[in-house]
């Protein structure tokens, strides 16, 4: 007899005290304050308005990064209310609230600004307030991933003036209504900047006006609901070229705005717009906003997924920074942040997550689109490939969906670990037909929305018919990668789940003797025998599980 005993390692699973707003990440414990609830929760200053509308007007000064501007705030009532909430963090400072040209008394709780507005506010009415505002914005010291305004320099020495903010907020620099649930149906952005430089922001280019003070204003109008955090000005010595892509939903007009020695290089590398758009349009239904164009810009970064204006910093080269995320070749073959960047305009920016503690449903199902398109040009194989490559890039430190109404996102992982808790779920559905399906379905349903994962899990539940809540739960809200765990008794296999959340279950492909099977593992022990003594045992490695031998008894 002959016993092949292992040693598992377990994963320190997340845990929770139920004391409130108090969580605890790996042992160590996470105090969250008032102004993390003022600005991540559907305070009552917030929930009796509905945003319909944004003019932010902002003039730029070069010489002392500074900003000064207005936002016209348009809304709907929708309950009882009178005190509303505005968010602008230092050391930016509202100077001015109005209503209808009448001042109005305005105090500030931190970063929460709380105006009392007129108390003849009835249901359905529309109603506006003007906000004046200005102040020298936090400078962006690592932009993206740490955000504000980055006053920089081209080659040329040219003025390069952009803002980059996800994390930290819109109210960074502009006052806004600043938290993920509540989108402006329509925007106008209107920016002045030195002559002879151009500022490009989202949406389509209004009108653009030339001042005797040596300066221009730039109108660009967003005819679609945008996310605070996608609305972007940039700077520079910019050149313009454009086409057209003819889409499913008609032409598309692409624009690309570069610095003006970047004219010819981006000519060339930009072509990959049009492959990145077939294979999106296929995978995931049209472009999300054909009515406000689809555009580039170069930025001093290295991207972000600005609403049709999709910032660009990657150097006109394939890969990410000069490397392949998945380690397998393929990621060098197409220019990540083009395609990453612009997969966000289907998760982002026209599915939106409603707390930004799901935020997966952005990164998870865009880190997914870059092994979609692989899959589309180079074959289902080499997309799957990509997609095991990604798993180097996961800690399974803490779990992926953050903690609701104190603006905290999940772990970092909702990119890797995401895309591919999503490849496996394809593998589960085993019906490419029927995911691409729900892939596209969900661009329908939940188009220009802002969505909880709640319902993201539950439309590809019903739509797939299998109950994957428990698939859901296990790599959304849990650190601990799920083990098949097996043992060789005698010629025959028993088999089970370990490693996991109580209850979990996932139908599961397992190669056995070189023969494939589908097996239903609980956390139960089950038996599985052939004619032939079993001798080799291996999970499809399309699954992101782990597997574990636990004994061998012959």
């Amino acid at each position: 007899m002959k016993i092949i005993v292992g040693i598992f390692v377990l994963i320190l699973f997340f845990s929770v005290e139920s004391n409130a707003q108090k969580k605890v990440f790996l042992g160590a414990p996470h105090e969250f304050t008032r102004q993390d609830t003022l600005r991540g929760s559907i305070t009552p200053e917030r929930a009796w308005w509905d945003l319909t509308y944004y003019h932010l007007k902002v003039e730029l000064n070069p010489n002392d990064s500074s900003f000064v501007g207005s936002n016209l705030i348009k809304y709907r009532v929708i309950g009882p209310g009178g005190l509303m909430q505005i968010d602008l963090q230092p050391p930016m400072t509202i100077t001015r609230i109005s209503e209808n040209g009448i001042n109005r008394e305005f105090t500030k709780d931190g970063n929460a600004w709380f105006v009392k507005l007129s108390d003849n506010k009835i249901s359905g009415d529309t109603a506006s307030i003007q906000i004046e505002f200005g102040g020298k914005p936090q400078i962006a010291e690592r932009p993206p991933w740490q955000g504000g305004v980055s006053w920089g320099k081209d080659r040329n020495g040219n003025p390069f003036i952009v803002t980059a903010n996800q994390g930290d907020g819109a109210s960074l620099w502009w006052p806004c209504k600043d938290h993920p649930y509540d989108e402006p149906d329509s925007m106008l952005i209107s920016i002045t900047v030195p002559d002879p430089f151009m500022n490009v922001s989202n949406g389509r280019l209004r009108k653009h006006e030339h001042h005797p003070n040596g300066t221009n204003t730039s109108h660009w109008f967003v005819s679609n609901p945008i996310n605070n955090y996608g609305v972007n000005i940039n700077v520079g010595d910019y050149v313009h070229f454009g086409d057209t892509y003819d889409g499913e939903k008609g032409q598309l007009d692409c624009d690309y705005w570069v610095l003006s020695y970047n004219k010819e290089k981006a000519k060339e590398h930009f072509k990959q717009a049009h492959l990145m758009l077939e294979a999106f349009e296929y995978w995931f239904g049209p472009y999300p906003f054909y009515e406000d164009g689809f555009k580039l810009v170069e930025v001093s970064y290295p991207g972000m997924e600005h609403q049709s204006s999709v910032t660009y910093g990657n150097g006109f080269k394939n890969g990410y920074g000069g490397r392949d995320v998945s380690s397998t070749g393929y990621g060098m073959k197409f220019d990540f942040i083009l395609v990453h960047e612009s997969g966000h305009e289907w998760f982002a920016n026209s599915i939106t997550n409603w707390d930004v503690a799901d935020m997966w449903i952005h990164e998870g199902f865009t880190a997914y689109s870059e092994n979609l398109f692989v899959d589309y040009y180079w074959g289902k194989e080499a997309g799957a490939a990509y997609c095991r490559g990604t798993r180097l890039n996961i800690s399974n430190d803490r779990p992926i969906v953050g903690i609701y109404n104190v603006n905290k996102e999940g772990s970092g992982d909702m990119y890797a670990k995401g895309a591919n808790m999503l490849h496996t779920i394809r593998q589960i559905i085993n019906n490419d037909k029927l995911w691409r399906q729900i892939l596209r379905g969900l661009n329908t349903e939940f188009y220009h929305q802002t969505v909880t994962s709640e319902q993201i899990e539950n439309y590809i539940i019903e739509k797939s018919g299998l109950d994957l809540k428990p698939v859901f739960d296990q790599y959304l809200r849990d650190t601990r990668v799920p083990t098949f765990e097996y043992a060789l008794v005698n010629g025959k296999m028993r088999y089970r789940w370990g490693n996991c959340i109580k209850g979990f279950k996932m139908k599961v492909k397992v190669i056995v003797n070189g023969q494939e099977h589908w097996l239903q593992p609980i956390q139960k022990w089950m038996d599985m025998s052939l004619e032939e003594p079993i001798h080799t045992v291996n999970v499809a490695p399309d699954f992101y599980v782990a597997s574990f031998l636990i004994a061998e008894i012959n």
